[in-house]
């Protein structure tokens, strides 16, 4: 009797044991279908992450003017400081771009040479930005250059066509969801710029090199935000 008690206790133990058990596995692991999809996105992943580092790599075997379009703000530090660690090399030439607004030069004589208005605090920051990157990197020659231009995006564009750059990098803002279903809805069509959000869209979409744009993933966690011409805010660890 307590042999047969005791097997028929087992098989119930094990019979309202397992259903209990297949289910929460079921939850946490998901369906094979969902698995093979998350691999999938691993593996996409990892080939645009390569690529990204890849392009970059490809800028350091060659000396090459490297273009950082830099201001007072926060997110050109940013990108400063991500073209320092992941791209320049001793044989390469940083160029630190500024761009002002367009002054009005009636009552100049022809051929007079007019500089930009730039105040000295900008000055400063700007040579203290060159510093950084001397600093950083003493064999490489760093040139600031502050130039005019009506609209900054075909201003920029079209001075690192001019000086012949191999990459150029901007620092680039968080938008918020409303901002970015805008830009989506104006892009191609040349309202982006009206809008006043396609400044850096415009420079990776229109320059004839290689253009980024570089922003912080957050404070929290580490790693940048690398967007191109063919891929937006990839989550770049390095």
């Amino acid at each position: 009797m307590g042999k047969k008690g005791g097997k028929k206790l087992q098989a119930f133990c094990v019979n309202k044991i397992r259903p209990i058990v297949r289910v929460p596995l079921q939850n946490k692991l998901g369906s094979p279908n969902s698995m093979r999809k998350n691999d999938k996105n691993e593996e996409k992943d990892q080939e645009i992450s390569e690529k990204i580092v890849d392009e970059t790599e490809k800028m350091k075997v060659i000396g090459r003017k490297i273009m950082v379009v830099v201001d007072s703000s926060s997110e050109a530090r940013v990108a400063l400081q991500w073209t320092l660690t992941h791209t320049v090399q001793s044989n390469d030439t940083i160029v630190l771009l500024y761009v002002t607004k367009f002054t009005n030069n009636k009552g100049k004589q022809e051929g007079e040479k007019v500089m930009p208005q730039v105040t000295p605090k900008i000055y400063e920051q700007l040579y203290s930005m060159k510093k950084t990157c001397q600093s950083r990197w003493p064999e490489v020659l760093v040139e600031v250059k502050v130039i005019e231009g009506k609209e900054k995006g075909p201003t920029i564009v079209e001075e690192a066509r001019k000086q012949g750059i191999s990459l150029l990098v901007l620092g680039q803002k968080k938008r918020s969801t409303t901002w970015q279903l805008l830009l989506i809805w104006a892009g191609g069509s040349g309202l982006g710029l009206g809008l006043g959000l396609g400044l850096v869209e415009y420079c990776i979409q229109n320059a004839t090199c290689m253009a980024l744009a570089v922003r912080k993933k957050s404070k929290k966690v580490g790693g940048y935000l690398i967007t191109t011409k063919r891929q937006k805010d990839f989550w770049l660890l390095a």
